[in-house]
């Protein structure tokens, strides 16, 4: 796995890029380091990856649990220790899904998906991150 990253103005925007895809990623940090708001700054990104990788296997679950999924979002909220650096000591995931679901059926993909195929999950709580989730079924 590769990535690539590029400086885009005199300040700290940067334009990120894989080989398996086209699409640029636009980095950028806070204001007081330069920052400009162009683009996500990389703990959001920490946090950003660590949902997308649990949504990737949940929503693949769900669909092998024939569950109806009509809709899905997750929202991911970190704190941060004071000492620098100052990473994630506790991160919290809120499942959001819509449609006719079996909530025995949901809680055992979002285990699944959270604590036994997320890569990104591991490599946090490996480094003494505390991780957990809710989910939450609208009909």
């Amino acid at each position: 796995m590769k990535v690539e990253l590029k400086r885009v103005n005199d300040a700290v925007h940067f334009e990120a890029s894989a080989p398996s895809s086209t699409v640029k990623v636009h980095i950028d940090g806070s204001p007081e380091i330069g920052g400009q708001g162009l683009g996500v700054r990389p703990m959001e990104m920490v946090l950003m990856a660590l949902a997308s990788c649990s949504s990737l296997d949940l929503v693949s679950i769900l669909k092998k649990q024939k569950q109806d999924l009509k809709d899905f979002s997750v929202s991911v909220e970190g704190e941060r220790r004071e000492q620098t650096p100052p990473v994630f000591t506790k991160i919290h995931m809120h499942f959001n899904l819509t449609g006719e679901i079996d909530p025995a059926k949901a809680e055992r993909a979002a285990e699944l998906a959270v604590k036994k195929y997320c890569s990104v999950h591991d490599m946090l709580s490996a480094g003494g991150v505390e991780i957990n989730y809710s989910i939450e079924i609208v009909k």
